[in-house]
């Protein structure tokens, strides 16, 4: 059994930034994530894109964004439990909480936090990439020089895909980006910057085949009005076919649900004792989904946590600047 004062479930940008604020307030963290990597949807489906909206920061490219808000959440000390699922919620006498995951891990926490994003959320299914157990499927891609050398097929055509293909036509010795239909659906100027790259670009096909033993060694690609197939050179398979989302077990935990949605008071509050939600999942009247909102619902959710758990404290917790040194991470319960 794990014990800590705050559960916070999801590891996006809202989730991370509601990490950093509780070690603020003196509040000791674990933060669940089904992914197996932090950053949520920012991190697995536009690291390279360019983010313009956030505070103080004129133009920011994602992975940089979720780098910092990790360092800066490190400064909590959480306890990070990535590729599980939360699955149950039990209420206990003293007013705390007991949340299982998918791998049976049990977290005791004095509140909990929902900062899930649009949920759980899966890639949708490529039969021939889900029929591959060997290494060199990348679902989330990392920065574009660890694929210098590689033989690099990309397949999808929305933003993602283009944006990945774009990202690496530079840096891979070659990038193969393959879509079933002719036209593709990501923003027209990224579309025509990949049409004037080196990248070769294969429509109206699809992939029937991943060939290899422990490494990939090449694609089968079947062309639809020829119906006829080749060998495309691969190391590394790229599936982009988009994500299938879903709020999962949050459903059963008794919370007004508006569609994909959480509905929330203003203090984050969900109606069920000591559990709060912050960020794209939240809905509300005049909710403004965008990432500068769900920051300032995080800090929201948490100065309001805090004085659900210590009565004697302040909601405001007075300003940062004017702290002489960090806040001493709490040791749970």
């Amino acid at each position: 059994m794990i014990t800590c004062d705050l559960l916070i479930i999801g590891a996006g940008p809202a989730g991370l930034f509601a990490t950093y604020y509780a070690g603020m307030r003196g509040l000791s963290t674990v933060v669940v994530d089904s992914l197996t990597h932090l950053g949520g949807q920012v991190a697995a489906l536009y690291p390279e894109k360019f983010i313009y909206d956030v505070a103080g920061l004129p133009a920011v490219r994602g992975r940089d964004l979720i780098s910092g808000l990790i360092e800066q959440a490190q400064s909590a000390s959480p306890h990070f439990i990535l590729g599980e699922e939360c699955t149950t919620l039990e209420d206990q006498a003293d007013g705390s909480i007991i949340v299982t995951t998918s791998a049976g891990t049990s977290i005791h926490c004095g509140a909990v936090v929902i900062t899930g994003g649009i949920g759980r959320f899966t890639p949708r299914p490529l039969p021939a990439v889900d029929a591959y157990s060997g290494e060199g499927i990348h679902r989330v891609v990392g920065p574009a020089e660890e694929y210098a050398g590689h033989d690099v097929v990309v397949v999808g055509g929305g933003d993602s895909a283009v944006d990945w293909a774009n990202m690496l036509a530079d840096t891979a010795n070659s990038v193969t980006l393959i879509h079933r239909r002719a036209r593709f659906t990501a923003h027209e100027s990224s579309v025509e910057q990949v049409q004037n790259s080196r990248c070769r670009i294969i429509t109206d096909a699809e992939v029937l085949e991943v060939v290899g033993g422990t490494a990939i060694q090449h694609v089968v690609v079947k062309d639809a009005k020829q119906d006829a197939s080749e060998v495309v050179p691969a190391s590394v398979v790229i599936p982009a076919l988009g994500h299938i989302a879903s709020l999962g077990p949050v459903t059963d935990w008794g919370l007004a649900i508006k569609g994909r949605q959480i509905e929330v008071g203003t203090d984050m509050s969900t109606g069920r004792p000591r559990v709060y939600a912050a960020g794209d999942i939240t809905d509300y009247p005049g909710k403004v989904r965008l990432m500068v909102v769900g920051f300032g619902e995080a800090a929201t959710a948490i100065n309001n946590i805090a004085v659900v758990l210590r009565p004697n404290e302040d909601v405001f917790p007075g300003h940062s600047s004017e702290l002489s040194r960090p806040v001493a991470v709490g040791t749970g319960g």
